[in-house]
């Protein structure tokens, strides 16, 4: 119960939320049936389907069910969800065109569906999800049509509304509410058009008719006048000769042989001239010339720098490759000339409305003299109009011009609003942005007050309620009429037609509008006095086409997804296959050519894997022309369906989703990436346990067995090398004990160990339980206990030096009770000293005058005196340095290293105050050796396991080892060499795969296919499902806090029951599973080459196509062919003989040669490439054995780039003579590149390979040269690299880690490597009188150094660029020298040496771990945060600097 206040204050309501008695009455009669509110424009029929969706939701049957809000532009979903969301607490999701929305992602698509209840989208993305079975109207409970009258002919609403009514059964179909302000197109047949749109949506037109009266108060009719104006005169007092007068001197196929359309923008001159007057027809035909000039300048650079004086910013440069342009005439620049001539008079630019000078309305048609009047007339202070006109040429310039009226100068705010689509005449889109914001937020903020528009604002927009509305231009139908009137919503608005004096004919339209409107509303108000009494009948509705041919079409569906084809989508489809198709800059766009008129004929591009009789379909005879072009495009997909070219959701690419049907089963069963930390913490194999049973392994040092190593796992033999110390383990034996006195005997053994431990290799005790024991052992390989109870009973050390000899020494432990922490080693006894006698000059002690003064200095604590003796002998020892590092190397015959001699710390220590430790020479030697034993022996283990549980094939255990160990381990070797190899292994043999499994697609599909197979997140979850994880060796070699311990709550002593456990926790980068699934190939491939590559990839589920060799699996059955003689050379040249002709034409037939039987090298190419890389790869892997991943990339880089190919293809095999090019441009560009590339040397290639710009073609040809090798040798891989390195030898011997980078690297690094990092490229115009071009400038902390640089290519400025500012960088007599502009060398020394505190400044941002985790594979900045942890986790931590310049770039 509300109670009023003492003051008498009423509660504020929302109006805008409370609907309306009329609402009301059309939301209920929308709740019975489905509906057509026809209600004039401001009567708020948003707000009754906001009614609807609440209601809808509500309901039970709509749980698990989407909302769809249809709007015919994109500028109305915005609008409507914006409205949405403020209005209700729903979820709401807005979805359009320019979103760029991937189709194949199914996963993100249903998640977005599921995770909103009302989508706002453009009814054509919503016509696509249906094609693409991404979701179904079935599952839909409520459509919305906004502006729902363009439910008709081949509109998307009308396509959409088509597949509805295929939903079986009829209940399962969703709720249909449309809305419009006038359902009638024609008023000539006002109740054929309302019948036509009702049963195009199954719905029935009502108007409001019981609250009528309250209607017409709340959308009041806004005052309807006509304005009269005369004929334009046939002369103006203009000044003469105009532009259009000048540019008649200019012939007819001049402009033609500019493309300039000349005639459809001398139709729209002639146009404005007619509407608009000289001045604004001028304005026009200047800015649309002055556009397209603009394009033939940057179009024609490379030919105009020809005839400039700039060739020394290119020196050394070779030419570009980009086609060449036609040659202008000389009429070219006569319209130049022109264009200067009158730039006084116009903007300089489309971009702008600032005109330079006033316009006079004698210059101007009566018309718009009388526009002008008008909008004096009804001008006030918060005057607000909007005028349409027909044509956009008219809107832009009269949204100039009316500014620059001297009779409106600073009243007059305009802009102006079209639509969005591509002019089909040639003529360019006027779009208003000389604003910063949109003409529609700038009119509804009032920063202008006159909006010209055309028919865009019509429909559905909400503007603010005008003072007035103008239609400038003549009214054609009932909707435009209703529409453009409602913009005047205001009380007392008034809306004006402005008719010519005379005109009769239009005068009586706009008459019978006037007339019929009231009949028509009459009609649909009264046509249903209950919606639920009459049953609909299913109709496609009315079409352009005719009846019969509607009544023809088909529709296929996919059987297995429920993805629809139908004569709606096909031609979308067919267009959107060809884009993808890849192209050159010689080559057309591709697209699908028709041909006839009522049976249409299609050809598909020849680009296309196809034969030829699935390239070219006859369709159908039909009664329309539009009709028959749908029909051959249906034929087309479905058989294009058939041969895969389509797949099974109609999409010519992947799904998008990189794991859409993989399900993480390890550990924990279904996961999805996102929910994957950038640092995962996973139980590893491990084989230190304790167990009821326990083995025994002999260790071996230099062929002597010198102690044993006890653990819960019997372990195989294992090798490893430490310096120049050769470790072996001998075969495990178990051990068994007296049943009385086990405990004991493990308690022993546990308490050596420890101690052992202690003293040799951590320097500090632990309580945690160990995992293993290290023990002396007798003769028959069993644990001395006798020795062991020596060092237990005495764990800090006998006193009783009686026992020892010379024997002894360099052998002995020794410790200092005073400095319990520190081991020595015994070096000799000095009976020839005591504590009193006085210290050597020189030595340490030398500023005392005995040895234990010094001594009770030096060990003294506030809380504790040291206890030293005053005679007896001092001992000579050497401080024994612990033993707390387990790096080794896998391949220790690779290093030839020279040991590194230190000086051995000497001391001297009273004997009556130290004890030696019952520790042997040989167990000593063992527990030294023990971190690299035990390193070592943990990641051999988990090798086989991960061999023996995956299945893998034989692969040596030193490359396993590599395999999985990752770089954040810190050892001499890591995963990522191997890595490089891998990624090479797992792109040819997805590769391959394939073009096998889908030889009808393009090579555009099949690099799709490939990107989804070999994505780090597909490889991230495959190694997940595996268990990879389990395998991962990321221990640091440092041991200082010991490892090897039990888990938290395992008893040392086991039940009998309780299986021993042999995991251990572990903590690292979760993108390191990817590494090591590459790793695993490359390591695959070095064992055994592509057949045990193949084994390996099928166990590890990738796209390999299966375990079978490529020779047997891929066996040609094709007879051999004679190779033609435009080929014989070509042979001799490779060193190989081919036994298919046809391999030969395909790899060297451009696409631009469309008459070839055969495809063109494409996806040769595409092979190739992936041949190339792997070749490459090994060779540098083989040659550079210490050379790290990134000192591997960069030489790849090299031989495998373009201008390195295409030397190759010209100066050893002489390609550029067999091509089959179809080009001229093409063909020009080849002969001016060939004399440069044949004197160039591999080596000259490798290092100045940036300064060429050749056509891509050029190294394409030799790329799909290579893969028609593979393929014709029957797939023998190691044959076809065998001929790339013969061919590629030279470059190949040029290529080593420290090859010459390219200018950029080398100023990014070299700028790095001074402590700066804020250099930055930037493109900019360089400009001449007559042309203007882009370039590169260089920028060091936002000052200038040098540009902007303009070259043959942007690449090549940029290259430039780069090269001649670090020349200037350098030189230090130079103002711009880095000395100058930069000071961050100078704040780098204060952060990394400013006492203690300075290095936290870097440890808190640029530390990186050893393993370089890759920043990008983080999904948030919560991410990035957790990845600081790990990095102060880490006992060792590794600063790399490798890599920078890429994140500089």
């Amino acid at each position: 119960m509300s109670l009023p206040s003492a003051d008498g204050f009423q509660p504020v309501l929302n109006d805008d939320l409370l609907p309306r008695r009329y609402q009301e009455e059309v939301f209920e009669r929308a709740q019975k049936g489905n509906i057509i509110a026809a209600l004039n424009t401001g009567s708020g029929k948003t707000l009754i389907s906001l009614l609807l969706i609440k209601w809808i939701t509500s309901l039970e049957s709509s749980r698990r069910k989407a909302i769809i809000f249809l709007v015919p532009k994109v500028t109305l979903v915005e609008q409507q969800a914006k409205y949405l969301s403020a209005k209700t607490p729903l979820r709401i999701t807005k979805l359009h065109g320019a979103l760029d929305l991937d189709l194949s992602d199914r996963r993100g698509w249903k998640k977005r569906f599921e995770d909103c209840d009302v989508l706002v989208m453009t009814a054509q993305i919503f016509l696509n999800v249906i094609t693409h079975s991404l979701w179904s109207i079935d599952k839909v409970s409520l459509m919305i049509f906004d502006e729902c009258h363009h439910a008709r002919k081949n509109h998307p609403y009308n396509s959409i509304l088509r597949e509805y009514f295929q939903v079986k059964p009829p209940h399962n179909k969703p709720k249909i509410f449309g809305m419009t302000a006038s359902p009638i197109w024609s008023v000539k047949d006002p109740l054929g058009s309302i019948t036509t749109l009702e049963e195009n949506m199954d719905a029935k037109v009502i108007g409001v008719r019981e609250n009528i009266g309250e209607l017409l108060v709340h959308s009041p009719k806004a005052q309807e006048l006509i304005k009269e104006y005369p004929f334009p005169p046939e002369n103006f007092d203009y000044p003469s000769p105009t532009i259009y007068e000048c540019f008649q001197v200019i012939d007819r196929p001049i402009w033609d042989q500019l493309d300039i359309p000349w005639s459809n923008i001398e139709v729209r001159y002639l146009a404005t001239l007619y509407n608009l007057g000289p001045y604004c027809a001028s304005l026009y035909l200047y800015l649309e010339i002055q556009h397209h000039i603009e394009g033939i300048l940057i179009e024609n650079k490379h030919k105009l720098m020809d005839d400039i004086s700039e060739l020394d910013e290119m020196d050394g440069v070779m030419p570009s490759s980009t086609p060449p342009s036609k040659k202008l005439p000389e009429d070219f620049f006569l319209i130049l000339d022109i264009l200067l001539d009158f730039k006084s008079f116009f903007p300089p630019n489309m971009m702008t409305s600032v005109i330079p000078i006033a316009v006079n309305l004698d210059w101007c048609t009566p018309k718009v003299k009388v526009l002008v009047d008008i909008l004096l007339e009804y001008h006030t202070a918060t005057f607000q109009g909007i005028i349409f006109v027909e044509q956009r040429q008219v809107a832009s310039s009269l949204s100039k011009v009316l500014q620059v009226i001297p009779e409106l100068s600073g009243k007059i705010r305009c802009a102006f609003l079209v639509g969005q689509g591509v002019n089909s005449d040639g003529v360019s889109k006027q779009t208003d942005r000389y604003y910063d914001e949109d003409p529609v937020k700038l009119f509804r903020k009032g920063v202008i007050n006159i909006l010209i528009a055309t028919s865009v604002a019509e429909e559905g927009l909400d503007f603010p309620k005008c003072d007035l509305v103008v239609r400038f231009d003549t009214l054609h139908h009932m909707i435009g009429y209703v529409q453009s009137r409602g913009r005047a919503r205001k009380k007392a608005s008034t809306f004006i037609v402005m008719l010519q004096k005379g005109d009769v004919a239009q005068r009586e339209k706009y008459r019978i509008l006037q007339e019929k409107e009231p009949e028509i509303n009459q009609v649909y108000q009264t046509r249903h006095g209950n919606v639920e009494e009459e049953e609909d009948e299913e109709d496609d509705g009315d079409d352009e086409s005719h009846a019969a041919d509607l009544l023809e079409r088909e529709r296929y569906v996919v059987p297995s997804t429920g993805a629809i084809l139908t004569y709606d989508n096909s031609l979308n489809l067919l267009n959107y296959l060809c884009s993808l198709i890849p192209r050159d800059a010689f080559t057309p766009v591709h697209v699908p050519k028709f041909a006839g008129d009522f049976q249409a004929m299609l050809r598909l591009p020849r680009a296309l894997p196809l034969a030829l009789n699935d390239l070219i379909y006859v369709g159908p005879p039909k009664r329309s022309k539009k009709e028959a072009k749908r029909a051959v495009a249906f034929m087309a997909v479905k058989r294009l369906r058939k041969l895969d070219v389509f797949d099974e959701y109609l999409l010519p690419v992947p799904n998008g989703s990189d794991n859409e049907e993989i399900k993480i089963k390890h550990p924990d069963g279904k996961k999805n990436i996102r929910n994957i930390p950038p640092i995962i913490t996973v139980p590893v194999r491990d084989p230190w346990c304790m167990g009821q049973k326990l083995w025994l392994h002999p260790i071996m040092i230099d062929g002597q067995v010198i102690a044993g190593l006890v653990t819960g796992t019997a372990l195989p033999m294992e090798e490893v090398m430490t310096g120049s110390t050769h470790v072996k383990t001998l075969s495990a034996e178990p051990l068994t004990f007296d049943e009385a006195s086990e405990h004991e005997r493990r308690a022993d053994m546990k308490e050596f160990t420890r101690l052992g431990i202690w003293h040799n290799n951590t320097s500090s005790p632990f309580p945690a339980s160990l995992s293993f024991y290290l023990v002396p052992i007798t003769q028959n390989y069993q644990p001395d206990f006798e020795a062991i109870r020596r060092l237990v009973d005495n764990p800090r050390g006998s006193s009783d030096w009686s026992q020892i000899s010379d024997a002894d020494y360099d052998k002995l432990i020794v410790l200092n009770f005073n400095r319990f922490g520190s081991t020595h080693l015994l070096r000799r006894i000095r009976h020839d000293l005591s504590p009193m006698s006085s210290p050597l000059p020189g030595s340490r002690e030398a500023q005392f005058p005995t040895y234990r003064d010094y001594w009770l200095q030096k060990w003294s604590r506030k809380a504790r005196e040291a206890v030293v003796p005053k005679n007896g002998p001092l001992l000579e020892t050497f401080l024994l340095p612990r033993s707390n590092m387990g790096t080794y190397e896998l391949n220790p015959s690779f290093r030839h290293s020279v040991p590194v001699q230190s000086a051995r710390d000497g001391r001297l220590l009273p004997q009556g105050c130290s004890t030696w430790l019952a520790i042997s020479y040989h167990v000593r030697r063992a527990f030294e050796v023990l971190p690299v034993l035990c390193h070592h022996m943990t990641s051999a283990f988990r090798a086989r396991c991960a061999r023996y549980e995956l299945g893998l094939p034989l692969i040596p255990s030193n490359l396993m080892i590599e395999a999985f160990t990752i770089p954040s381990a810190a050892l001499p070797f890591s995963n990522q060499r191997m890595e490089t190899l891998g990624d090479a292994v797992l792109q040819l043999c997805t590769t391959v795969h394939l073009l096998n499994q889908y030889p009808n697609r393009h090579e555009g599909q099949l690099s799709k296919l490939r990107q989804k197979a070999v994505s780090n997140k597909y490889l991230m979850h495959r190694a997940l499902d595996l268990g990879f994880e389990s395998f991962v060796n990321s221990e640091i070699p440092s041991v200082y806090k010991w490892r090897y311990v039990l888990p938290d709550g395992i008893l040392p002593y086991p039940d009998v029951t309780a299986p021993p456990v042999r995991y251990a926790t572990r903590e690292f980068p979760r993108r390191s599973l990817q590494d090591c699934m590459e790793a695993i190939l490359g390591a695959s491939f070095l064992a055994g080459s592509i057949p045990v590559a193949l084994q390996t990839g099928t166990i590890l589920g990738l796209e390999f196509g299966g375990p079978l060799p490529w020779p047997i699996r891929y066996h040609r059955d094709a007879e051999p062919s004679q190779i033609t003689s435009l080929f014989a050379g070509l042979e001799n040249n490779l060193g190989y003989r081919f036994q298919h002709n046809h391999l030969l034409l395909e790899s060297l037939t451009h696409p631009s040669f469309s008459d070839s039987e055969g495809p063109s090298y494409q996806r040769l190419e595409f092979l190739g490439d992936a041949i190339l890389d792997l070749v490459v790869v090994k060779y540098l892997y083989d040659k550079f054995p210490h050379a790290t991943s990134h000192q591997l990339a960069f030489p790849r880089t090299k031989a495998i780039c373009a201008p390195t190919l295409a030397n190759l293809a010209v100066r050893r095999l002489g390609l550029h003579k067999m091509m089959l090019v179809n080009n001229l441009e093409l063909n020009l560009a080849i002969d001016r590149y060939v004399p440069l590339l044949e004197e160039v040397s591999g080596q000259e290639i490798v290092k100045f390979g940036w300064k060429f710009d050749p056509p891509k073609a050029i190294s394409d040809v030799f790329e799909s040269l290579v893969g028609a090798i593979l393929v014709d040798s029957g797939y023998d891989y190691e044959k076809t690299a065998g001929i790339v390195e013969y061919v590629m030898e030279d470059v190949l011997e040029s290529l080593s880690p420290d090859v010459a980078k390219d200018p950029i690297s080398d100023l990014i690094e070299w700028m790095a490597g001074a402590g700066c990092m804020l250099i930055t490229f930037e493109k900019r115009l360089k400009k001449t009188e007559h042309w203007e071009r882009e370039g590169f400038v260089v920028l060091v902390h936002g000052e200038h150094v040098v540009g902007p640089i303009v070259s043959t290519s942007l690449t090549v400025a940029k290259f430039l660029a780069a090269e001649r500012a670090i020349a200037i960088l350098k030189d230090s007599k130079s103002e711009k020298s880095l000395t100058h502009l930069c000071d961050c060398g100078i704040l780098m020394d204060i952060v990394t040496h400013d006492g203690p505190t300075g290095g936290s400044l870097l440890s808190d941002s640029a530390l990186l771990l050893a393993d370089k985790s890759d920043l990008s594979d983080c999904e948030g900045i919560e991410d990035v945060a957790l990845l600081r942890p790990q990095a102060e986790k880490e006992d060792n931590m590794v600063l790399y600097v490798d890599g920078i310049a890429g994140c500089v770039d």
